[in-house]
């Protein structure tokens, strides 16, 4: 049948997921670093996603297409949210979830957050949330946004972003992260840990977690002092 469907232009693409955060509907997804219409039957044509790209590159088109599939949406959201169920606690804080953000929404003279997902606490996060797939992960050390002044726009922006204090969580962060970074397609990993000693632990684990994955990802080092400069 022909229908009003999205269409994307991979050369204005620039991979920061935020479509396939908007699409409700999960048509979008990220591939090899750039959004792609993966499910025809899955996109509505009312174009939720277009606002969210920051560089134009979604837009309508008139063409053959499936029909959309309702039904087939309905129980794909049922399986994701199956996948990234919430703590046996039944805590609300702990179920994940995508935040969408728009340029110039803020107020006048305040400062946006960057924050792109939730929750943000590395045992809290579902290994398999979608948000995962695609994206740079920031794992940082709990004191660092407390010491660096900037850090949403130098860190927090365009990454998917997870924190723990290897000091006083309980038990070790690798064998988590090696499920995140083994189950979904993490492009880059950034760490950004504080100058004291017991910071390195949370170095230390996403090391342990990228020799484990089986996969080569990019891995950048970010050390802050207490001062808020960077090391």
């Amino acid at each position: 049948m022909k229908r009003r469907i999205i269409k994307i232009d991979q050369g204005r693409c620039n991979g920061c997921g935020l479509c396939a955060a908007a699409c409700h509907e999960g048509a979008i997804e990220m591939v090899e670093g750039k959004a792609v219409l993966t499910r025809e039957d899955y996109c509505d044509g009312l174009g939720d996603c277009l606002p969210a790209c920051p560089t134009g590159a979604i837009t309508f088109e008139e063409r053959e297409a499936p029909a959309y599939d309702h039904q087939a949406v309905l129980a794909a959201k049922a399986a994701k949210e199956k996948a990234a169920a919430p703590l046996p606690c039944g805590c609300p804080g702990s179920m994940s979830r995508s935040i969408c953000r728009q340029e110039g929404a803020a107020p006048a003279g305040e400062v946006p957050s960057q924050l792109r997902q939730w929750p943000v606490q590395i045992k809290l996060a579902p290994v398999n949330a979608p948000y995962f797939d695609g994206c740079h992960l920031l794992i940082a050390a709990d004191c660092t946004a407390y010491a660096y002044g900037n850090f949403h726009q130098d860190f927090i922006r365009e990454k998917v972003t997870l924190i723990g204090c290897p000091k006083l969580d309980e038990g070790d962060y690798s064998e988590k992260l090696t499920a995140i970074l083994a189950q979904n397609d993490v492009k880059r990993v950034t760490v950004a840990r504080m100058t004291v000693p017991c910071c390195g632990g949370i170095l230390r684990a996403v090391q342990t977690a990228l020799a484990a994955c089986g996969k080569d990802i990019p891995l950048q080092v970010a050390v802050i002092a207490p001062d808020g400069s960077l090391a």
